[in-house]
């Protein structure tokens, strides 16, 4: 399947779509790519500000569960390892970073969309930590950067009901910073980032390494802490049980095991 991660520059602004079709599913190779663009755009010293979208009906679906079921728990659980290596990455970057939602964004996704600064919500997007309706327990350092941008009550919401938020109450939350309609979704993320990119670069690197002062080590920290519990979590009938009911399209029956 095609994995890709385009990049050009508009002026001072840093532009990566990225596709994993039909649903862009995160992947290590997907995150890597990603990464990668980010690097050359944090080395670009005409690039100050960084738009991230994605082709298709979803932003990001979230993990491959697919590709995942076909692994032992071991080599699973190492593929979720390499996932946040490539995350940690995306969270390392220097220049500021505005995603452009124009659908879905679960599980993985949610966790890619809340990586950038900003984001920017078309009609269609939703966000949902749903990994509790797959009994399993929430990764890409989401322990801590929900709670960041929505506060520790919605955040304890959204990661205990998997909830899916739509674009009117994630503006409310601060999960979304502006709102576009159906078909001006990069015109509202362009402009914003145009918001930044007319700052002087110097000044905007300094006040965005402020900003994130210690925020790495919670990054990491957090990272260490959920993967272990979903090492805990990946071999229980539960988790099997929760990722068959998302593809047969049915209600789950967890019975705690």
């Amino acid at each position: 399947m095609t994995v890709s991660a385009t990049h050009s520059t508009n002026g001072h602004i840093g532009e990566i779509r990225f596709a994993k079709p039909p649903l862009n599913f995160a992947c290590p190779e997907l995150l890597s790519k990603i990464a990668d663009a980010i690097d050359m755009f944090d080395a670009d010293r005409e690039v100050r500000c960084i738009v991230l979208s994605s082709e298709g009906k979803s932003f990001c679906a979230g993990a491959d569960l697919a590709g995942d079921e076909s692994l032992n728990a071991t080599d699973a659980m190492d593929s979720f390892g390499d996932i946040y290596g490539q995350a940690r990455r995306i969270f390392a970057r220097k220049k500021p970073m505005i995603a452009a939602i124009q659908g879905a964004a679960i599980g993985a996704g949610i966790g890619l969309a809340l990586a950038a600064d900003f984001r920017v919500a078309a009609p269609a997007a939703r966000f949902s930590a749903n990994f509790v309706r797959l009994g399993f327990h929430q990764g890409f350092a989401i322990s801590v950067t929900l709670p960041r941008v929505v506060g520790q009550q919605r955040a304890a919401w959204m990661l205990l009901s998997a909830a899916r938020i739509k674009p009117d109450d994630a503006l409310a939350w601060g999960l979304a910073d502006r709102l576009s309609g159906e078909n001006d979704l990069m015109d509202v993320a362009r402009a914003m980032a145009g918001e930044i990119a007319e700052n002087a670069p110097l000044a905007l690197r300094a006040v965005r390494k402020t900003l994130g002062d210690g925020f790495l080590d919670q990054i990491d920290a957090a990272i260490a802490h959920e993967h272990q519990q979903q090492a805990l979590l990946k071999p229980t009938a539960d988790y099997a049980e929760g990722v068959a009911s998302v593809f047969e399209r049915r209600a789950a029956n967890f019975t705690g095991q």
